[in-house]
């Protein structure tokens, strides 16, 4: 009797996996680890721009950005996926995907037969949602302070459900651009300069907030809490090491292992150059360091390494990422020249290093042209401005995009949402 249970057991316990397992089974885990790392991002988005909008503002930005992720969530299965990996379903060849549903395989893998040389569809879905989401969270700290919440989130569904995948097809799911010889192995074209074109276009649009250029002078708002930015800085650090680690798609060999290994490496080296070069560039041209430039100069490091980091040394990695520090520090100041208003310097950090990085992928990777890269960007660009544009221009004219003066003065908290992130320090 006692000997009964234990052979029950036994026999329900699973065997060991078969060789050809194995590969399906590592990269399945690679997906779900990167998935969750890149998820953690969201939070870090939220942490950024909670610290660097004024104290006003804070609820209404953290509300956004767990809103925005979602409806991405949703939106994405229900029509974005299949738009951006539609197999053999186009419904234009290698122009618009699938319109399709999203479905997982069935529970253990009954009656189904898995691609054994990739990984599970659900995994694969789960760790592409991730991507999808923050482009969508680009935009929200761009246009903060200013745009209504309803309307934003309208975007959001536009941008997560249709736009970002039709784009990433042309790229990812194996359109024209991936035809051409395009490379941009983690995003920094697909994801970063599209969440950065979505967010010009909504700035301009949109307009500066009230008092930002005013009598010919530019005049900072500070952010509310810079140990959140900073927080939130360390956040997507973490996260981009899922980010770019899982854009190598395999872990079935030692050499797929070897070369996570190596994007890790490079992906670290690139923000660490970015904070320096910035670091030294705001000593020199401000007399002081400047922390929300060097917040920046981190993530500017690191979506300029995103377009490759696995082709580059840790020196070419140092010098691409050290660059797109540098970018920060000028283009902030010709933005405000310009009079178009980030909040939280998404368009230097995601669209301007976003278009370095994939131009310097020839620099490391010999199937790249400069050629072919400029035109990756030029088409993309080109897509979302236009899509976007539309989106938010409808949005203007029939429910409105921007609070009004008495609103955005006493603050977004409190009109759009009833409520505050730091009550007990309001003077009222």
């Amino acid at each position: 009797m006692v000997a009964l249970p234990q052979t029950g057991m036994a026999q329900a316990v699973d065997t060991t996996p078969l060789t050809e397992d194995i590969g399906f089974i590592f990269t399945t885990f690679m997906f779900l680890v990167s998935g969750f790392l890149v998820f953690f991002m969201a939070a870090g988005f939220a942490m950024l721009e909670a610290g660097l909008v004024r104290g006003k503002n804070v609820a209404m930005q953290l509300t956004k950005n767990v809103a925005l992720f979602s409806l991405a969530s949703l939106f994405y299965y229900v029509l974005g996926y299949n738009l951006m990996y539609p197999g053999d379903a186009w419904t234009v060849s290698n122009y618009l995907g699938a319109f399709a549903i999203t479905g997982l395989e069935p529970v253990a893998l009954e009656g189904a037969e898995p691609d054994l040389s990739y990984a599970s569809l659900g995994s694969d879905f789960f760790f592409q949602l991730m991507f999808c989401a923050a482009t969508a969270s680009i935009v929200s700290g761009a246009l903060a302070e200013r745009i209504r919440l309803w309307p934003f989130l309208v975007f959001v569904v536009l941008l997560t459900a249709v736009i970002y995948p039709i784009q990433a097809s042309w790229k990812w799911g194996g359109g024209f651009l991936d035809a051409m010889g395009f490379q941009d192995f983690a995003g920094s074209t697909v994801v970063h300069s599209v969440g950065g074109w979505a967010a010009l276009t909504g700035a301009i649009i949109l307009g500066p907030r009230l008092g930002k250029y005013k009598n010919g002078r530019v005049n900072p708002f500070p952010g509310s809490n810079l140990a959140l930015a900073t927080l939130g800085t360390f956040i997507l650090w973490l996260g981009w090491f899922g980010f770019n680690g899982g854009s190598q798609l395999y872990m079935d060999t030692a050499g797929n292992v070897a070369d996570i290994s190596r994007i890790f490496s490079n992906t670290n080296i690139a923000a660490a150059a970015g904070v320096v070069v910035t670091l030294g560039l705001t000593q020199v041209l401000y007399g002081k360091p400047d922390l929300t430039m060097i917040l920046n100069g981190a993530l500017a490091g690191l979506v300029s390494i995103t377009a490759e980091p696995l082709t580059p040394t840790l020196v070419e990695a140092t010098f691409i990422g050290g660059l797109g520090g540098a970018i920060v520090v000028f283009a902030v100041p010709l933005l405000d020249r310009l009079k178009i208003d980030d909040v939280v310097g998404a368009i230097p950090v995601h669209l301007l290093a976003g278009i370095w990085g994939t131009m310097a992928v020839p620099i490391t990777n010999e199937a790249a042209t400069v050629t072919t890269q400029f035109y990756g960007i030029i088409i993309v660009g080109a897509f979302v401005c236009s899509t976007s544009a539309l989106g938010w221009m409808a949005l203007k004219r029939t429910v409105g995009l921007r609070v009004d003066e008495e609103t955005e003065i006493t603050g977004l908290d409190m009109a759009e949402l009833g409520m505050e992130a730091y009550p007990e320090f309001n003077p009222g």
